[in-house]
């Protein structure tokens, strides 16, 4: 299987999600790709997120195409259709030397409703090491790094340009903090090729985003194996992580969006388990942990957790 690498160039980013955006590279099923990636502000050394003075390389304009996160791709994944199942392995996540968070850089509901208005928050920046696996910002705060990327996914079937910020059920902005080095990520394929597309590292998050960020952070290295699944027939993306298997429910009411997540764990266990519905349901109440991702995208996340060895068979 061949290895592609794909580097932070003006080629290569993009800040939307488009069924008509050319694939920089066309893979095999199997290949993996090694990436670089900006922080989801397009920074690829340490700046202002939003401030006159912000200095990037690769700088977006407000209110065009390049208005979303900075995402690497698209990759086109030879034989990729509709029905299909993109197995994502990620191999390995390693973030750069630096990340912020700002609490209030995102007019989100949650925000306002806890009295940090736009502009006015707070601005933490990290500097990263990722040997002892620790972040620690300005004031001397630490904290463990758990990195991931906060966008992995493929453009709506529809024409046209779509934004990065929600969560779709082809993947795309997911904020899932579960999904490390180590996990496998399965997503439906909504067009001929995938063209999938990642970005927006995080260097670490809590369940829920709840400042709207986590560690935002340029990727020094992210190595994904990406193959075809023709046997598995998926409605929206589920995973296997170090932690258990993840289902997900995505809408603008979280109540829905957990109903999904929950639906769509039924459906897990019935394949694993040879499981009725009923039966599946109450497995469910004493084994799922059912988490909020995030809640700050328009399109709110939920993923329900079934831990390895939740469920077995007595002797």
């Amino acid at each position: 299987m061949a290895l592609h690498m794909i580097e932070p160039e003006r080629r290569t980013l993009h800040g939307h999600f488009s069924p008509e955006l050319p694939p920089v590279v066309a893979v095999d099923s199997g290949d993996t790709v090694r990436y670089r990636t900006l922080d989801a502000g397009w920074g690829l050394e340490p700046h202002t997120p939003g401030s006159p003075e912000e200095r990037r390389k690769f700088p977006r304009e407000p209110g065009t195409r390049d208005a979303g996160h900075a995402l690497c791709g698209p990759v086109e994944v030879r034989g990729a259709r509709p029905g299909m199942t993109l197995e994502v392995q990620i191999v390995e996540v390693r973030p750069g030397a630096w990340g912020w968070t700002w609490a209030g850089g995102w007019p989100s509901p949650l925000n306002q409703r806890l009295g940090v208005a736009e502009g006015e928050g707070r601005l933490l920046r990290w500097t990263l090491d990722p040997e002892a696996g620790t972040a620690c910002d300005q004031h001397g705060h630490v904290v463990a790094l758990r990195p991931f990327l906060g966008v992995m996914g493929m453009p709506p079937p529809e024409p046209g340009v779509h934004p990065t910020w929600p969560p779709r059920v082809w993947g795309g902005n997911l904020d899932c903090k579960e999904l490390v080095a180590g996990s496998t990520l399965y997503l439906p394929v909504p067009v001929p090729g995938a063209r999938f597309s990642v970005g927006d590292g995080h260097a670490a998050q809590g369940d829920g985003e709840v400042s709207s960020q986590g560690i935002e952070c340029p990727m020094e290295r992210v190595e994904l194996r990406l193959a075809l699944r023709d046997d598995l027939a998926l409605r929206t993306p589920r995973a296997h992580t170090p932690a258990g298997w993840l289902t997900f429910g995505f809408d603008a009411d979280l109540q829905e969006a957990a109903h999904r997540a929950v639906e769509e764990m039924l459906a897990l266990l019935g394949e694993q388990h040879a499981l009725e519905r009923k039966d599946a349901l109450a497995l469910a109440s004493v084994s799922v942990d059912l988490r909020v991702t995030q809640m700050v995208n328009g399109v709110c996340g939920v993923h329900a957790l079934l831990p390895h060895g939740a469920i077995r068979r007595s002797a």
